[in-house]
Formats: structure tokens, sequence, C-alpha cells
């Protein structure tokens, strides 16, 4: 095992908090230090379904499968959690002019859960979807699949972390690794002051890229713009998690839901300093498509909008691991942080206090993109289950 007295965590979101959680545990002495307030960035505007759903890498699936058991582990040893952490399971449907029916043989194939329903029985397991919107052939449904309310786990994993002897310092600024010949060796914070650390992980969601351009790593990013959408709350029980062609649905423990699509993630508006604008019609498609989609078409009203930029990298896969060229940093880029935030935590922080590599991360590592060139985010106007983070 390796020689750590300190590890800086920087990042309040799912990553952050979970590998500072998982490093208290071990026993190591952790400060978690976070710009804004404890999950207010991607992982507080997340729709955060928990899946392996559709065509994956191997690698990349049973990963998704390793996130989602760790779940179930939470769920059975924390109580109460079933009030923000649910297995209600999950339903998707193609999209006009296609099938999920080559989908639906990939996931069975490679042993995920899978189920083909007819829209004649979609009553049996999702009675909280309106039969005649779902597609004439069918629609898949995931049974073990779910959610979870992340500001609420965050919330539980820090009060864990506490107890386990962590710091946390909460609206301290935009914080930058100091690195000292090729070695990170603390934290320096936006009012000058320093904290000393035998080890740094960088887990800033989307501002990973430019935090590691900063030291001298360059690596592929594809980040959008993206927002999701909270309804006032509902009258309706909703508990499945909705895939749909035109709005994802998941459902809140205060009786709310939340809605986004890849349409409308496609609409946001960037202005050159940065700021993003959602437009108007986009939310009203959201609440109208979602309603369409309900059994009963609720009539849903918008809440509040989270916009912001999406975490993701270059190629789509998970960045995990130790930073190249920079002895004891480690850091955390990925889309998907829902489902994979309690595995990687997990996988980052053994790491660290092992010094041994995870075979589980070996695909997933920073190594691959030293001398890649990073290219432009692309859009996409086929939908695709974007609402998994």
């Amino acid at each position: 095992m390796t020689s750590l007295h300190h590890v800086a965590v920087v990042g309040g979101g799912i990553l952050g908090v979970s590998t500072a959680a998982h490093l208290a545990r071990a026993g190591v002495h952790v400060t978690l230090v976070t710009e804004g307030a404890l999950a207010d960035g991607a992982s507080g505007r997340s729709i955060a379904w928990l899946n392996s759903s559709g065509d994956r890498s191997a690698a990349y699936h049973y990963l998704r499968i390793a996130g989602i058991d760790r779940y179930r582990s939470w769920r059975a040893h924390h109580p109460g959690s079933e009030a923000y952490l649910r297995f209600d399971g999950a339903l998707k449907w193609a999209g006009p002019g296609e099938s999920f029916r080559e989908t639906f043989d990939f996931e069975r194939r490679n042993g995920y859960d899978a189920v083909w329903v007819d829209r004649a029985d979609i009553a049996s397991v999702a009675p909280d979807v309106d039969p005649e919107a779902v597609a004439a052939e069918g629609a898949i449904f995931n049974p073990g699949e779910g959610w979870v309310n992340m500001p609420d786990l965050i919330a539980a994993l820090v009060t864990d972390a506490v107890a386990a002897g962590a710091e946390v310092r909460e609206n301290v600024g935009p914080a930058r690794v100091d690195v000292q010949d090729g070695v990170a060796t603390g934290v320096v914070l936006a009012d000058g002051s320093r904290i000393e650390a035998d080890h740094v992980v960088l887990a800033t969601g989307p501002a990973v890229p430019a935090d590691l351009a900063a030291l001298g790593v360059t690596i592929p990013d594809a980040t959008p713009a993206a927002f999701v959408l909270f309804t006032d709350p509902v009258d309706v029980p909703v508990q499945t998690v909705l895939n749909t062609p035109r709005v994802a649905v998941r459902p809140t423990p205060d009786g709310r839901l939340v809605l986004d699509a890849d349409w409308a993630e496609q609409s946001v508006q960037v202005a050159d300093d940065g700021s993003l604008t959602v437009p108007d019609e986009s939310v009203a498609g959201l609440l109208e498509e979602a309603s369409r989609v309900l059994a009963g078409h609720p009539q849903l009203t918008a809440s509040r909008v989270g916009a912001g930029l999406k975490p993701i990298p270059g190629d789509g896969d998970p960045a995990v691991g130790e930073v190249p060229g920079i002895q004891n940093l480690s850091a955390l880029f990925t889309h998907s942080g829902a489902t994979l935030g309690l595995i990687l935590g997990e996988l980052v922080a053994e790491e660290i206090v092992t010094g041994a590599p995870s075979p589980l991360l070996d695909d997933f590592r920073f190594a691959r993109f030293v001398g890649v060139q990073a290219p432009e985010p692309v859009a996409t106007g086929a939908w695709t289950p974007v609402a998994d983070d």
C-alpha cells in the first residue's frame, strides 16, 4: 500500500464526493473542496437513469453493470435510500422508421435483463404509460434499471465521508492543482490559500479538460450544452423511467418529473460569454411530449430548468485514473456519471490507497489520449439514449 497522509479532492459532484467518501472509509485523511455548493453542477441537473442500455463495448457494459450493483448494495445498507434510489424498471421504444429489435437481441445476447413487450401488454409492466404512444412493434422493458436523485445521494455520501473523518469545504471558488516538477503537491484556492496533499483528485465535471490543459495535458472533449426540465408536482403516479423518441422521463422523490431529450439539448443557445439560453419552445415541447406518453395525459407545468455543460470525453468512454506525466494526480471525466458514480469513486480510491491499477479501468485510462488532437463536439440528429447523466 502507498503511504498517504492527505488527499485533496476537487469537485462536489457525484464523482468527487464518491471518491472522497471511499478514501475516507479506507482511513485516508481527505479534504473535499467545491467551487460552489455540493451538487450544483452536472450532478444536480441529471436525469440520472441507472442503466447499461443499448449497444456498448463489453468493457463499458460490465463497468456499468458493476456500477448498478453498487447502487443495489447502497440501498441494502442505507435505510431510507429507497426514497431517492429506485429500481422500478425502464421502458424504451423506437421512433418512426426505426426498430429496437436488434437492440433487444444485443442486450439479451450480452446477458442484460431485457423483456420485449407488445403494445397491447404495456400496462402489465408500465401502467404509467399510454400504450397508444408506444411504437407499433412494441417496446423493451429493462426490469433491473432505475434512477437516483443525485443531490440526495451526494448528501448521504458526504455524511458518510464526514463521519469517517473527511473535511468538506464548500463554496471556496475555483481551485487549481499545484504541480511542482511534474508532481501534484496540493491545491491552491481562489483566495490564494493552499492545501498540501500527497495526492490530488480532479473531479470538476465539464471543467476537467480545461483544468488539465492548464497543466499541459490535452484530452479530447465532446462536452455539449444541455438542460433538463423539472416539472411542478404531478398528481399521477409515475414510477418507470421512460426513454422515448422525443422525451426521457423519470420521477423525483417529491412528486415532480425530470425531462430531457436529444433534440431539446441541441436547441440550447450558447452566447459568446458562455451563458446558456433554453428556448421557450423547447420547454413547451418537452412538456407536451411527456404528457403525450403518460397515461391520462396529465397537464404538466415547468418548475425550473437546469442548464449547463454535460461532461463527455471525445470518444464517449470514461476517462479515469492517473493523469499521464503528472505524479500523484488522478482525474475522473465521464458521461454516465450517475450510473458510474459509486463504482468509479470506489475504484479510483482503491488505486490511490493500494497503488495497484484496477483491471476494470484498463480501457478507460487517460493515457489513451496522449498525442490525440481534441476534436470539435459533434451534434447528432438521430435520437440516442442520452438521458443517463
